[in-house]
């Protein structure tokens, strides 16, 4: 038996479903959700700000027959909880490395999408020895600017105010203006999703995406594989931003979509999900 994916539209068997179970770890007095699906190497897939793991669920049915796929929801989104006021970028990717201990994983290649790629790069830096191959999923090794910290600042100003008014604004707005239309319920999914986090979180986060070091020397040093993958229609990662940093690395990859916003995930799920397939090969063939 057959369902339709709510994040991205594509049909997945029931079993995998069913395969695909929740787990969690406590990490820093707080508890830390995860699934570990599949056999394999792993590939470990890091969701976005304000999104969860179950944006994942469509890769997740298609590659665990491939590979041991591990998804996270970072604190403060998901079913993980908050902290604190602040959720840096270095403590998510402790979070993750607790997850990747608790279950006894010492090396994968990881995959952010947004502020998964921020973690992800986080990741790298304090625990080099555990990556294979680093994906960076509409996002950028580039610190904030000073306009984009000065466009946290409002957003976190917005949020106290009125968090769901924040969302109400901010989701529709990652993806490409042609594709609203087409994704609506996946826009309402999110939002209703995103709605259950707590004001508290969706600012930690933020706080610790202004607060993030440049990463863009450590691409020219890595010892593996990095894959970009941008919209020519992203409003928050412009892909001349990126063009530069895909000749940085030794070995880098790079898909370019032609009609996608900031969610290529949803807007162009084959394409990515084959890209990532095919990058994660090339790394455990490297």
């Amino acid at each position: 038996t057959q369902i339709k994916c709510p994040n991205c539209g594509t049909s997945i068997d029931v079993q995998d479903i069913l395969a695909h179970q929740l787990e969690d770890i406590s990490y820093n007095n707080t508890k830390i959700t995860y699934s570990d699906t599949g056999q394999g190497n792993t590939l470990v897939l890091l969701h976005g700000f304000t999104e969860s793991q179950s944006i994942w669920d469509g890769f997740v049915a298609t590659l665990s027959g491939s590979y041991r796929i591990v998804t996270i929801d970072l604190p403060g989104h998901g079913q993980s909880g908050c902290w604190g006021d602040i959720h840096t970028m270095e403590d998510m990717a402790g979070c993750v490395k607790a997850v990747l201990d608790h279950l006894q994983i010492s090396t994968c290649v990881m995959v952010g999408h947004s502020m998964g790629g921020y973690v992800s790069l986080a990741f790298y830096r304090l625990y080099p020895d555990h990556v294979k191959g680093l994906g960076l999923f509409h996002s950028t090794a580039a610190a904030d600017s000073q306009e984009a910290i000065e466009g946290r600042n409002k957003a976190i100003t917005a949020i106290r105010h009125n968090h769901k008014d924040f969302l109400l604004q901010f989701i529709p707005s990652l993806f490409a203006p042609a594709n609203q239309s087409k994704h609506q319920p996946l826009i309402d999914n999110l939002m209703h999703e995103a709605r259950k986090m707590s004001s508290q979180a969706i600012i930690a986060a933020q706080e610790g995406m202004k607060l993030r070091a440049d990463s863009r020397d450590m691409l020219k040093n890595a010892s593996f594989p990095i894959l970009f993958i941008c919209g020519k229609k992203d409003s928050r990662i412009p892909v001349d931003s990126i063009l530069p940093q895909i000749a940085l690395p030794k070995t880098s990859y790079s898909l370019i979509l032609e009609e996608a916003g900031h969610m290529g995930w949803a807007e162009a799920h084959e394409t990515t999900l084959h890209m990532v397939k095919l990058f994660t090969e090339v790394c455990y063939l490297a």
